[in-house]
């Protein structure tokens, strides 16, 4: 991702967290590109606890949360992004097209639909298409995808930072609910694309992800759903999804994953 990034703009601000790697990438990382600095963690913080280190350290009025496993071919796209943030007082947050970087580099994320209040359930719009230029027209969507989003300085001082509870997946659908609620749009801009390479950290369908989805669905409703819908969403979870899920897995053989499923709801009622 580093070899796409204009690292010799000095207008752009490049910050990299090195989030506790089992290598010492931070080192590796300074010695090959001087202009990035580098914030080495001790401890393995999450997605938003690393992001959120990035975030102290910016100075810049737009920060532009990226992951690793992204590719940037048009890097001057980017602008396209402050320029829609720009349009509007009203907009807070912005995300580029995403595609897959593989394969034929289908469309992953061209907007979001909004989350059911009782299944939290939703659709990455364009998601699997091939991209005949079908979604290049920009338009608010309720969430933004973490993989790469904007966001103006003023609205993380209003809002505040990422919500560390989750650790993993969930963050930045919580964090858009946080910025809408603050009365802020969240928009899609199909003029800048970034390619991802999608789940290499944690596997398509690893123990970690399952259990973290589990619990995290159920901790996004306790935090975002209200009044009787809430409760319902706990039922339709916990008492549906769960043991759907569960004997799916067993029947496939991957114990591991029921176990995943189980340990994600019991660490939620911990909580």
């Amino acid at each position: 991702m580093m070899e796409s990034l204009p690292l010799d703009d000095e207008s752009l601000e490049v910050i990299v967290v090195d989030n506790d790697s089992f290598q010492d990438e931070a080192s590796e990382i300074e010695k090959c590109f001087p202009q990035v600095f580098v914030i080495r963690s001790d401890k393995n913080l999450g997605f938003a606890g690393g992001n959120n280190l990035g975030i102290q350290a910016a100075h810049g009025k737009y920060l532009f949360f990226i992951n690793n496993d992204t590719i940037i071919h048009q890097p001057s796209a980017i602008s396209h992004l402050m320029n829609r943030l720009d349009s509007s007082p009203s907009i807070g947050m912005v995300c580029p097209k995403i595609r897959f970087s593989w394969g034929s580099q289908q469309i992953q994320y061209a907007g979001y639909t909004p989350l059911s209040p009782i299944t939290l359930r939703n659709q990455s719009i364009g998601c699997g298409e091939e991209d005949q230029g079908q979604y290049d027209a920009p338009h608010p969507t309720p969430y933004a995808h973490g993989a790469a989003m904007m966001v103006k300085r003023e609205v993380i001082e209003k809002v505040g930072m990422m919500p560390e509870c989750y650790f993993l997946y969930y963050e930045e659908l919580d964090w858009s609910e946080m910025i809408s609620r603050a009365g802020y749009e969240i928009w899609y801009e199909p003029t800048c694309t970034i390619f991802h390479k999608e789940s290499q950290t944690t596997g398509r369908m690893s123990p970690l992800k399952i259990y973290y989805i589990t619990r995290n669905r159920l901790l996004f409703a306790q935090r975002n759903v209200k009044g009787c819908a809430k409760y319902l969403s706990f039922l339709y979870l916990i008492g549906i999804v769960a043991p759907k899920d569960i004997l799916k897995h067993f029947c496939q053989g991957n114990l591991n994953l029921s176990k995943a499923v189980i340990k994600g709801i019991m660490d939620f009622i911990k909580l």
